[in-house]
């Protein structure tokens, strides 16, 4: 098995304690807030992994350059509108519509891939993308009547739209994210990530800080007073990141994405055996397709 395989598998599991811990925090923050602690919080870990690797396993610091500036400047402030879009999205009675619309990343970041990489996808892994976004799609109805319209007109809705635009942004990051790791050219991956992470968590702490300082003063309160959940997000979120930036050094965008979509098996088991919700047949059939996806991708890499 490649090594990035399981470290996003992993990434994934983490990835889903953080966003369950920040849907906690929408209900005593605003959407700003709830946005920031993922960063605010979680820069020390990026400096303590940093540290860790550097001074405890003598990993050499690699130079910073204009072509890593570009891309992981480009990268957080495109991670920065995701994650406000789909922290936007809990307020909606039906969120659950858009956040699997956010989904459609894998398939974004193979476009943007492409677009500003020149990286190429095989037949078999689109295969696998279409398979997954399917999936998705099914998710994205499997509260509602199921017909073909409800399917396709699910797209357009306004939830769905601002699902879309979280894919995008999340899509745009995960490419930046590859391009401004992969441009350090070592020492190796995890150093690599690792410096692109400090990096860009710390922009996105300073940036959003920034704003809420002019803008939204009453949210650092809010921040504050509610420390404790959030320096767990801040942990998980970081620690999320950095197996994604070491996965996404190691393998295309694209294919780290896909495989990622494990995270809705944690989620639904979560509901299942944590909340006690119920799950509907068309969300069985669709996380089916999803883990359908999952495994051609990683028969075909």
């Amino acid at each position: 098995m490649e090594l990035w395989i399981p470290i996003t598998i992993a990434a994934a599991f983490l990835q889903n304690v953080r966003s369950a811990m920040q849907k906690h925090l929408k209900g005593v923050m605003g959407t700003t807030g709830a946005t920031f602690v993922r960063f605010g919080f979680g820069f020390p870990f990026a400096l303590l992994f940093v540290a860790v690797l550097h001074f405890g396993f003598g990993m050499a610091l690699p130079a910073w350059h204009g072509t890593f500036l570009i891309w992981a400047v480009i990268g957080g402030i495109a991670q920065i509108a995701g994650t406000q879009l789909l922290v936007y999205l809990f307020s909606f009675r039906n969120f659950t519509v858009g956040t699997a619309y956010s989904r459609t990343e894998p398939a974004q970041a193979a476009l943007f891939g492409l677009v500003f990489l020149g990286e190429t996808v095989s037949i078999g892994s689109l295969f696998a993308i279409a398979i997954s976004v399917v999936g998705v799609m099914l998710l994205s109805v499997a509260h509602s009547a199921v017909t073909w319209k409800n399917l396709f007109t699910s797209v357009l809705s306004r939830t769905a739209l601002i699902g879309l635009a979280s894919g995008t942004g999340f899509g745009i990051a995960a490419v930046a994210y590859r391009a401004a790791s992969l441009s350090l050219g070592g020492p190796n991956f995890m150093m690599q990530a690792a410096v692109t992470l400090a990096f860009v968590i710390v922009l996105q702490t300073v940036l959003m800080l920034v704003w809420m300082v002019l803008r939204e003063p009453a949210e650092l309160r809010r921040v504050a007073a509610a420390w404790k959940p959030s320096l767990v997000v801040g942990l998980a979120g970081a620690s999320a990141s950095f197996g994604w930036f070491m996965a996404m050094t190691l393998q295309q965008a694209a294919y780290v994405k896909v495989l990622a979509q494990v995270e809705i098996i944690f989620t639904i088991a979560s509901s299942v055996f944590i909340f006690r919700e119920t799950i509907k047949r068309l969300e069985i059939v669709g996380t089916l397709l999803i883990v359908a996806g999952v495994v051609v991708l990683v028969l075909l890499t």
